[in-house]
């Protein structure tokens, strides 16, 4: 009868790989699915945002500075932030583009309180 027990108890030599592997396999898939993916699709539609912009374009850079394109080129844009002052700006320092009424009237704000 003790022998018996003693076989019941002892755990057998191989172990079910998928046991092993199934958290590590499901920890992965929802680091892909909630972190990875989602901010791949960010990063291409930036960079979709950034391939389009054109001439008359309202853009805001990554240090706020807001601004109106002037030119365009492969890498820079040329971006006029008040009148007579122009800045040269790399394209991936855009972090996006704003509403052109909206920075209209927000001009108009400004020069009211001025």
């Amino acid at each position: 009868m003790i022998n018996t027990v003693l076989l019941l108890v002892q755990p057998s030599g191989e172990a079910n790989p998928l046991t092993m592997f199934g958290p590590l396999i499901l920890i992965f898939i929802v680091f892909y699915f909630f972190i990875i993916r989602p901010q791949k699709k960010k990063e291409d539609d930036r960079k979709k945002m950034i391939e389009a912009v054109k001439k008359g374009d309202s853009v805001v850079t990554i240090g706020g500075i807001h601004g109106r394109v002037l030119k365009v080129e492969d890498t820079r844009v040329l971006v006029e932030i008040d009148s007579n002052v122009k800045v040269k700006v790399e394209k991936s320092a855009i972090s996006g583009l704003t509403n052109k009424s909206a920075s209209k009237s927000s001009t108009n704000i400004e020069t009211i309180e001025n």
